[in-house]
């Protein structure tokens, strides 16, 4: 063979292999390429997920020793309320979702606490008052939080009380190093405690806001937590922090009286759901927004999810303008169910959501949504077992530090929740003691067949839009837990009408187009709080295995029970 035809050939061989190989690397790195930036945690044992790492291990480590999904839940949320005080705490309320897997029933709790039997519209106005005051010692309702633990724990807790406490006792004893965004969410703190001497002596050691990386104690909840470990609840409604609650509130002439946190009792609930597509989605009822959640699905659902994507302009303009429908409706009728007659079986009817449906305008943003006539800062943490029972549970303080008043030697902030009654007497949510107001927190749960999910995502107003492209993340586009937890979202402007908060991810040309359809956008950074932080657990019944996501948005993680290694 010419030695030119030989050295051809070898030539072309070396094209060929040099061309498999490219292929080979391309189809790698294809194989590689995601759209979230974590990978779902998986695992036969248990999974324990919340936005702050230290958290999320406290859990981990109860479901080691043998504890149920409730035990490692209190034990976590008991820690988020050390590391995350400006979230929540003992002082604030607690919604929760628990599925049993052995008999498959849900159970529902809403352990959010009542006005002071003296909190009144007539005392408020005498005071000159025209709205709700926020951040004051009137916007103080009694805490469900410790209550709400007592009675998860009491119907499905397996390990003793007082070891449930002991993670978030020697977090607040021994310190913890303050992480990135709950460093940025504590610079609240001055403004908060402007007018509290206590709680810039808590939370703002040596008149500073911790740095990042800084380890943070608070010695004072230390002794609190000891004394509910060692006590139980009632040494939070009937003993020595019940008189320093009270003993605060009496200094600023409140109205909280002794038989406002004795009397104090959670309530077990029925969930509420609807379907959308092959999926049931399951919330709480009122005074929960729950509800509003499950109405945007039943509009979104009345046509297809849009084959561009959930990211694609149809897609955006749809649940952008059926939030706004769901929202109207929420916002006229929801309150205390005990109080006001909330037309809930209509609101979530299929047909009314039709209805709705058909007020958007394909072409241009609704701005001025009325509601329709339907007939007759805060944490988020949700958990597996081995077994394969979910609990999820949200807790909070509602605004940041909450009403900004920290209980005297006590070592936390009592939540604000009751800035959200209404002083309008004819509005069902409005003031009246003992009754509970309109709530934001709102624990999820949905299953299919042989997955079962337990899911949430905080923050305010964001959470039934944010539940909602969620599910349809799932239902609509096959994502996996934690794509759809990480997916580009929109949510709620504190300004409504056709004001609209949306992560940058969104393509440009789809801001764009959103903008000329009259959507006005906030547009914030790739992985914003403002769209709220959350954690999932999916259990699949048929192979025993569970799997767990967490935000990218938050400190968090989603962490495996250890399995007992040999000796």
């Amino acid at each position: 063979m010419p030695v030119h035809s030989f050295l051809k050939g070898v030539t072309i061989s070396m094209r060929i292999a040099s061309l498999f190989v490219l292929l080979l690397l391309n189809q790698l790195i294809a194989a590689q390429d995601r759209h979230s930036a974590r990978s779902m945690v998986i695992t036969q044992y248990g999974i324990v997920a919340t936005s702050h790492v230290q958290a999320s291990q406290a859990g981990a480590g109860i479901l080691a020793k043998g504890g149920s999904a409730v035990d490692a839940a209190i034990a976590a949320n008991a820690v988020l309320g050390v590391t995350e005080p400006m979230m929540n705490g003992i002082g604030g309320d607690l919604f929760a979702i628990y599925w049993d897997a052995k008999t498959n029933k849900l159970y529902g709790l809403n352990s959010s606490g009542w006005a002071p039997q003296g909190l009144t519209i007539e005392h408020l106005k005498a005071k000159g008052a025209e709205h709700m005051p926020a951040a004051t010692i009137d916007s103080v309702t009694v805490p469900g939080a410790v209550a709400g633990w007592n009675a998860l724990h009491g119907r499905f807790g397996k390990l003793p009380w007082r070891d449930l406490l002991q993670p978030a006792i020697f977090f607040a004893e021994q310190g913890y190093p303050v992480p990135e965004l709950i460093h940025n969410f504590w610079g609240v703190a001055p403004a908060a405690f402007a007018n509290d001497a206590e709680g810039r002596r808590v939370y703002l050691p040596n008149g500073k806001v911790p740095a990042v990386g800084e380890v943070f104690r608070n010695p004072d909840l230390a002794n609190t937590l000891r004394a509910i470990a060692q006590q139980g609840a009632d040494a939070y409604y009937k003993g020595d922090i019940a008189r320093a609650i009270l003993s605060t509130s009496k200094s600023l002439d409140g109205t909280m009286s002794a038989e406002d946190l004795a009397q104090f009792t959670p309530e077990w609930v029925q969930p509420i759901s609807t379907t959308y597509r092959d999926w049931t989605v399951y919330e709480l009822p009122p005074n929960g927004q729950g509800m509003a959640a499950l109405e945007m699905l039943n509009i979104m659902e009345a046509s297809a999810a849009s084959p561009e994507g959930p990211l694609s302009l149809p897609e955006l303009h749809k649940k952008i303008e059926a939030m706004k429908l769901a929202y109207a409706d929420l916002d006229h009728y929801n309150g205390d169910p005990r109080f006001a007659k909330i037309p809930l079986k209509g609101m979530l009817s299929k047909e009314y959501g039709k209805q709705r449906a058909q007020q958007i305008d394909v072409s241009r943003a609704n701005c001025e949504v009325g509601y329709g006539t339907p007939h007759s800062d805060t944490t988020y943490l949700t958990v597996v077992d081995r077994d394969g029972n979910i609990v999820s549970l949200i807790q909070s303080n509602y605004e940041s530090f909450g009403s900004g008043i920290t209980v005297r030697g006590m070592g936390f902030v009592l939540q604000d929740r009751g800035a959200l009654f209404s002083l309008d007497p004819s509005s069902p949510n409005a003031l009246a003691p003992r009754k509970r107001p309109f709530h934001t927190i709102i624990p999820a749960f949905m299953e299919r067949g042989d997955q079962h999910i337990g899911f949430g995502i905080m923050g305010g107003a964001n959470q039934p839009l944010a539940h909602a492209q969620f599910v349809s993340n799932i239902a609509d586009y096959g994502m996996n837990i934690q794509e759809a937890l990480e997916n580009a979202r929109f949510t709620v402007h504190p300004q409504r009408g056709c004001n609209i908060v949306i992560e940058s991810r969104v393509e440009p040309e789809t801001l764009k187009k959103l903008l000329a359809m009259g959507h006005k956008l906030s547009i914030e950074k790739e992985y914003s709080t403002s769209m709220g932080r959350g954690n999932v657990v999916l259990h699949d019944s048929k192979t025993g295995m569970n799997y767990g996501a967490s935000d990218a948005r938050a400190d968090g993680s989603a962490e495996p029970e250890p399995p007992q290694y040999p000796k």
